[in-house]
Parts: C-alpha cells; sequence; structure tokens
C-alpha cells in the first residue's frame, strides 16, 4: 500500500514538520485553558457549573474544552467563529453581495474569511459583556458571589480578555490550517473534547473498584460504543454517486470530453451543524428559565433537559429542520446543473437544465432524510444511556460525531501527504534514468 502505515510518517520530514508544528500549537491551547480571567473566585464558579450540566453552560463548556468552566481566556472557545462563519454561509443566500463573492474563487473566498473575522470579533464583544453581567449575579450553592469586585472595570477586563482569547484561538486555528496537517478549526474543538476521557475512564474504572458498577455492565457499554463509532464511520463515509456522463467536442483538430465520472452526494451533508444548532435553541430557553425563581418556569426548565422525553422529541425535530435548511443553503442543485450543462455534462436519461436540477434535488431530499435519522439516532443514544441507565462514561453524540469526523478528515490529510511525497520519489527517480539513458 502506497503511504501506508503510520509508521512511514515520521520518515517524511515536512509531514513529520507538520505534525509537531500542529501538537504544538494544541499544547499552546490547552495551556491557555488554565489561564483565568481576573477577579474571579474559582471555587464558586466550579460550584455553580456542577449545577449547570444539561443547559447551554454545559453544552458551550464542552466545546470549549473546560475553559468556560474554569473562566480562563479561552472561555469562549471557537464557537464564536463558528456562528460567524455560518451566519455568513446563510447571508450568502439573500445578500447578492456575497453570492458574487462566493463565486469569484480565491479572491472572494480570502474576502469573506476576512468578514468572517469581523463578525468573530464582534460576537466575543457581545458574547463576553454578556457573560461579564451574567457572573456578576451568579451565586455559588453556598450563597459566594462568583465576581469578587463586580463593575465595569470587571465587565471591560472581561470583554477584552475574552475576546482576545478568541482571536488568538482563531489565528491558531489558521495557522494549523495553513501550516500544520490542515482542519485546524476542527482539531481545536476534537482536542477539547478528547481531553475529557482520561477523567472519565478514570471514574469508570473507580466505580468498578468500589462496586458500583458491574464489569460485565461496563463490556457491553464498551461493545455499544464501538457499535457507534464504526456506524458513524460507516455513513460519514456513505456517498449516494450520481453518474454523469460528458458529451464529445471538437475543438480545432482535437477531440475533448466522452469520459465517464460521477457527481458523489453525501448522506450526511449538513455534518455537526444539526444537533449543535438544534441543542443551543432547545437549551437557551431552560438556561435563562433555570435562573427565574419562579414555580411553574423551574419545572419547564427541569422538563427541557436532556433525558427528558419533551426535550428529546424538541431535539429530534430540530435536527430534522436544520439537517433540510443547511443542506439547502449549501447545496444548490441549479448551480450544479448549469455547471454540469456549461461543461457539456449530463446525466443519462436526465435532460439537461432545470430537468436535471429536479433529479439531483430529488435525491438529495431522500438521502437527507436518512442522514437526519442516523444524526438523530446517533445524537439521543447517549442520552437515553444516561438517564435510564445511569451510564457514567457521557461521550454524547455530537461530540462523538466530531471526534469520528476530525479523526477520519485528519488521516485522509496525513495520507495524501504521504501520497504525494511517494509519486515524488517515484518521478525523481525516473527522472534520474533518463537523464542516464541520454
Amino acid at each position: 500500500m502506497i503511504g501506508g502505515g503510520f509508521q512511514n510518517i515520521f520518515r517524511i520530514p515536512e509531514l513529520k514538520k507538520r505534525l509537531l508544528f500542529t501538537l504544538g500549537l494544541l499544547i499552546v491551547y490547552r495551556i491557555g485553558v488554565h489561564v483565568p480571567v481576573p477577579g474571579v473566585d474559582p471555587i464558586a464558579l466550579a460550584s455553580f457549573f456542577a449545577r449547570a450540566k444539561g443547559t447551554i453552560l454545559g453544552l458551550f463548556d464542552m466545546f470549549s474544552g473546560g475553559a468556560l468552566e474554569r473562566l480562563s481566556v479561552f472561555a469562549l472557545g471557537i464557537m464564536p467563529y463558528i456562528s460567524s462563519s455560518i451566519i455568513l454561509q446563510l447571508l450568502t443566500v439573500v445578500v447578492p453581495h456575497l453570492d458574487r463573492l462566493s463565486k469569484e474563487g480565491e479572491q472572494g473566498r480570502k474576502k469573506i474569511t476576512q468578514y468572517t473575522r469581523y463578525g468573530t470579533i464582534i460576537l466575543s464583544i457581545i458574547q463576553g459583556f454578556g457573560i461579564s453581567v451574567g457572573l456578576e449575579n451568579m451565586m455559588a450553592p453556598g450563597g459566594a458571589p462568583v465576581v469578587i469586585m463586580p463593575g465595569w472595570g470587571f465587565r471591560l477586563l472581561t470583554m477584552i480578555t475574552l475576546t482576545s482569547g478568541t482571536a488568538f484561538i482563531m489565528w491558531l486555528g489558521e495557522q494549523i490550517t495553513e501550516r500544520g496537517i490542515g482542519n485546524g478549526i476542527s482539531l481545536i474543538i476534537f482536542s477539547g473534547i478528547v481531553v475529557r476521557i482520561p477523567s472519565a475512564i478514570s471514574n469508570t474504572f473507580r466505580l468498578l473498584s468500589t462496586g458500583e458498577l458491574n464489569i460485565f455492565y461496563v463490556l457491553i457499554l464498551l461493545v455499544l460504543m464501538v457499535a457507534v463509532v464504526a456506524f458513524i464511520i460507516f455513513i460519514e463515509q456513505g456517498q449516494r454517486r450520481i453518474p454523469v456522463q460528458y458529451a464529445k467536442r471538437v475543438i480545432g483538430r482535437k477531440l475533448y470530453g466522452g469520459q465517464s465520472t460521477h457527481l458523489p452526494l453525501k448522506i450526511n451533508t449538513s455534518g455537526v451543524i444539526p444537533p449543535i444548532f438544534a441543542s443551543s435553541i432547545i437549551m437557551f430557553p431552560a438556561t435563562i428559565a433555570s435562573f427565574i425563581k419562579i414555580g411553574w418556569v423551574q419545572r419547564i426548565a427541569a422538563e427541557v433537559k436532556p433525558g427528558n422525553l419533551i426535550y428529546e422529541l424538541l431535539f429530534i425535530g430540530f435536527i430534522f429542520f436544520f439537517a433540510y435548511f443547511y443542506t439547502a443553503v449549501t447545496f444548490n442543485p441549479v448551480d450544479v446543473a448549469d455547471n454540469m450543462k456549461k461543461n457539456g455534462g449530463f446525466i443519462p436519461g436526465i435532460r439537461p437544465g432545470k430537468r436535471t436540477a429536479d433529479y439531483i434535488d430529488r435525491v438529495l431530499t431522500r438521502i437527507t432524510l436518512g442522514g437526519a435519522l442516523y444524526v438523530a439516532a446517533v445524537c439521543v443514544l447517549p442520552s437515553i444511556l444516561i438517564s435510564k441507565f445511569n451510564v457514567p462514561f457521557y461521550f454524547g453524540g455530537t461530540a462523538l460525531m466530531i471526534v469520528v469526523g476530525v479523526a477520519i478528515d485528519t488521516m485522509a490529510q496525513m495520507e495524501s501527504h504521504m501520497l504525494t511525497r511517494h509519486y515524488e520519489g517515484f518521478l525523481k527517480k525516473g527522472v534520474g534514468s533518463l537523464k542516464g539513458r541520454s
């Protein structure tokens, strides 16, 4: 196998350099997670977050790798950048200027990236102010205030610190993408999620040693986890390939075209966007309601939490909605059909133009249903296990999808580097042998 085997990774100087560069920046990120924002009582904050699991604060803390729970300089994580990217993608559909930029190639992409950075800073400032005000009103279960010296000084300092932290994370992600092994933003989220695995494993062993967990029960759980990971890999790699034929064209004295290819449509086109948006929308009202000390409001907040029937039904419904909505925003069958027609391509048995666009849209609608069912199943299963069977090893479906997806993409990036290196060595050897014969 060309480039196969991880033992070849460190034999390629360029790939070794990129890998060490990526690991170095991820270490810098993990160090920054433990640098706290000034003016906060860490003990009172930890006590407060112990009650915040199952709310939107717990969700954001997962994506920040525990930085929000510690209120470190990276507390906002990379979520403002992700939110800004998604907002720009949605605006591309309705704003003609952004639509033109998206079709201008590399220059247009750079301009949209610049707008995304500006949007990230604006969102970070807004969220930083909201967090600073919220912290001033937070109390630990024992009644101790979270903020030692509240006021505008603390608010401004927190806004500047958190915004600077997010900007630095954004820069780290871009450096990993350009000079590392790629997928910088995804790898930062990946590192924040997997860093919790050792503590979860140690907690499982502790429960085994005290007799609170049965060894047979843990083995069943491990088999189930392996099966879910295999299922995620199988679906994420799945495609619906639409055959495309290119007609032969005579240009001058040469004959072009005539080849057969295919249009790959991923089963899960929207990725992890639906569960992230669905969780945020459902948990946001529940998080606000948890601060309102009114009986019926507290009961509603308790019902809309992971593991309850109302939450799971709403979660599944929003996953389906965002799966179709995000797919419709990011994939335009009309543009695909037009580009295919301009290049002399057609789907066998389907007339080019509107008929082709309708056919692609119909196929995409069907496979998006399967993708939404898959995402809903993977994301709801962990909640059922936690609530019904008291599973201590919490590794949510959304986090699991992110981890597996990033791992697959990273392995593909490293494999492409190894393939490129092999082909370069082969060509150089061939050139040398030709020179020797001349």
